[in-house]
């Protein structure tokens, strides 16, 4: 079954979660080298990014998965910080938040949940991202994976080639994106 393919609406502001440790919070290599839902490792560079503010804050749990504190013991000086950025223009990619798009990309559709309403893998999710790339298309745009009721908006964005890159147009602290 064909995916269902969209076009990203140009100028939008992604926000990609970023450890401030980070050197380079928009590069899309570590992805490549560690894999994550929509891409297995070595499977070509993608960027994970959050359509909104609501979906980075659902997003939030999951980056400090393992950190021996909670979003609400977080400063502004240790809390991550949120990095807006565009894409280059007229990106296409697999559809996998509409009710159509979901069904066509092999997933349930009560996505981000399976049929028995546990949470859907990455290994049911990386061969959706594979077809999506060999098809020639710049990423997949999903439901949000940490919201039970697949409430806000993802994209794993799969540069064109190393000169495409996203382009950093904001830098906000951890209270005026987490709190604010």
């Amino acid at each position: 079954m064909p995916l269902v393919v969209e076009r990203l609406a140009d100028g939008h502001t992604w926000w990609r979660i970023a450890d401030r440790s980070w050197d380079d919070p928009l590069d899309p290599g570590h992805a490549n080298r560690r894999g994550g839902r929509w891409n297995a490792p070595g499977d070509g560079p993608t960027l994970y990014l959050n359509a909104d503010l609501v979906t980075a804050r659902l997003n939030l749990r999951t980056f400090i998965a393992g950190w021996p504190y909670e979003p609400e013991d977080l400063r502004d000086d240790n809390g991550p910080l949120l990095i807006g950025a565009t894409l280059p223009r007229r990106q296409r990619v697999c559809d996998a938040h509409s009710a159509l798009g979901v069904v066509r990309a092999g997933l349930p559709p009560n996505y981000p949940r399976d049929e028995n309403g546990a949470p859907v893998g990455h290994a049911r999710c990386q061969p959706i991202g594979s077809r999506a790339r060999a098809a020639g298309l710049r990423g997949v745009h999903a439901r949000s994976a940490p919201s039970p009721d697949g409430a806000g908006r993802e994209l794993a964005w799969f540069p064109a080639g190393p000169r495409a890159r996203a382009r950093r147009v904001e830098t906000l602290s951890f209270v005026a994106w987490f709190w604010g």
